[in-house]
């Protein structure tokens, strides 16, 4: 839970202290010109502003739909990775006994890679939503594309948690009795379905954040 807040309360931070985005795009030379002059660094992001006016967005919108797309795809990898490792020493351990059985207790393996597929699904929707030649790119869009993967991401990393868990004590029970391996199957097409409501809610919020442009 500690490693949820810092991921969703770091960008505020950073936005807070806005001479971290503009301060590091002037040389060493020109930051030397500005302190003999005595100017502050208010007048450095006015003509910052000026220089990039071009732009008609925010300058920090970008950042946001950017966070977005990888938490997508960080989120639901780290979901299928957890999966795909937890029922997959389940398979390892129920093979040394049962190896005919391997191939049927693949299941929950491949459930738990698919979830990065919805991750990047969505991170690539998310990244080709933010085109610089636009020239128009607000906070609503940040905050859709970011909402957006959030949604995605943290869904497919509930999934990924409850595919391995229910995939490895399955593979494990489904070899001391055969009966138990339709109840393990429809139990991870439910734990499945978080992902794709997930996927499904992230595609709506992506699609959401050119309506700004629009209007």
């Amino acid at each position: 839970m500690t490693f949820f807040f810092l991921v969703l309360i770091t960008p505020w931070i950073i936005v807070s202290s806005r001479s971290i985005f503009y301060k590091p795009i002037l040389s060493p030379d020109i930051w030397q010109e500005k302190k003999r002059r005595g100017e502050k660094h208010k007048h450095t992001i006015s003509q910052i502003r000026s220089m990039a006016s071009a732009f008609s967005g925010d300058e920090t919108a970008p950042f946001f739909g950017f966070l977005g797309a990888a938490a997508a795809l960080v989120f639901s990898c780290m979901g299928a990775a957890y999966g795909t490792a937890k029922s997959g020493v389940g398979v390892a351990s129920m093979g040394v006994m049962r190896p005919e059985l391997v191939m049927k207790s693949i299941v929950p393996v491949v459930m738990a890679g698919v979830l990065g597929i919805y991750g990047l699904i969505i991170a690539v929707i998310i990244s080709t939503g933010i085109n610089p030649k636009a020239k128009s790119y607000y906070l609503f869009d940040g905050y859709a594309h970011l909402s957006s993967g959030l949604a995605c991401g943290l869904a497919g990393l509930s999934a990924g948690m409850a595919i391995g868990i229910v995939g490895d004590a399955g593979v494990r029970a489904n070899a001391q009795q055969p009966k138990l391996f339709v109840g393990m199957i429809l139990i991870l097409i439910f734990a499945e379905a978080l992902a794709l409501y997930g996927l499904i809610v992230g595609i709506i919020l992506s699609s959401r954040a050119g309506q700004s442009r629009a209007d």
